[in-house]
């Protein structure tokens, strides 16, 4: 069977790397075999004391160990919502390189968790946000994510909020889309809007808003002290009528396990 690797963007907070790793044991009991969690970027430069004593793997660097060690076949998991360019294109051409050094290289790539006629995401997002509901049903709901600047990856977050909305129904006043972030210029006003702009325009300016996040792991964007969370006390400072709640993340529901379970059988019948 090929090794299997579960793969995520990367982070230089230990507690991504160390959720990572908990995600990768979770699915390995379920799998019935051994997962490896491994980033694409940054995580190798976490020092290994803050996170048990060993070093964050990188992709390619991890990949190449193994097929000098004699593996030369490999499942790739990918910890992200959609098609980012992470996948579509950093992936491919640095695959394409590390296999004019490795020719025997066989490799599969298991599709994004988002997919059509799969809803699990948005009723792992659904959970989060019952969890911090006010028995009023008076919260809006304003669904989250990083913001990227590949407008199907967007999609992806407004599809998400379709649903959603959806599954949580009269249980809430009104479900919106929002980004972190963007980039500056017109041709990502797909993006919008920004989520310190949606909690500074009537009515997501007063009363409850649950703020669904739409991130994986914690990090320097998703954790209780990162930029999710100083928009939030930034929109509540200047609205003293808003009241801010951040769910749990997504790699904190079970459902997560069974899904990249049918996106690893997916990969190995392809």
């Amino acid at each position: 069977m090929p090794v299997t690797l579960l793969v995520d963007n990367g982070s230089l907070e230990p507690g991504a790397t160390l959720a990572l790793r908990g995600l990768a044991v979770r699915l390995s009991r379920r799998l019935g075999r051994p997962v490896a969690p491994v980033s694409l970027l940054h995580s190798s430069a976490i020092e290994p004391a803050l996170i048990g004593g060993e070093s964050a793997e990188i992709l390619f660097p991890s990949l190449e160990r193994r097929l000098a060690a004699g593996q030369n076949n490999f499942i790739l998991l990918p910890l992200f919502f959609g098609p980012s360019r992470a996948l579509t294109e950093y992936l491919p051409e640095n695959l394409a390189r590390l296999r004019q050094k490795f020719p025997s290289l066989r490799l599969k790539l298991a599709p994004p968790l988002h997919a059509a006629r799969d809803n699990r995401l948005a009723q792992i997002l659904a959970q989060h946000v019952r969890d911090e509901l006010d028995p009023s049903g008076a919260d809006r709901v304003a669904l989250v994510d990083h913001g990227s600047p590949v407008a199907v990856v967007t999609a992806v977050r407004n599809e998400l909020a379709q649903q959603l909305a959806g599954l949580l129904g009269s249980r809430v006043a009104a479900v919106a889309p929002a980004s972190m972030e963007r980039r500056a210029g017109p041709e990502y006003d797909f993006v919008k809007p920004l989520l310190a702009d949606l909690l500074a325009t009537r009515p997501w300016n007063t009363g409850r808003v649950i703020v669904a996040m739409q991130f994986l792991l914690p990090g320097r964007h998703a954790g209780p002290a990162g930029d999710v969370a100083e928009i939030c006390r930034a929109a509540e400072a200047a609205s003293p009528g808003l009241r801010t709640v951040m769910t749990k993340l997504v790699a904190e529901h079970p459902l997560l396990i069974d899904l990249l379970a049918d996106r690893w059988r997916a990969a190995v019948s392809a």
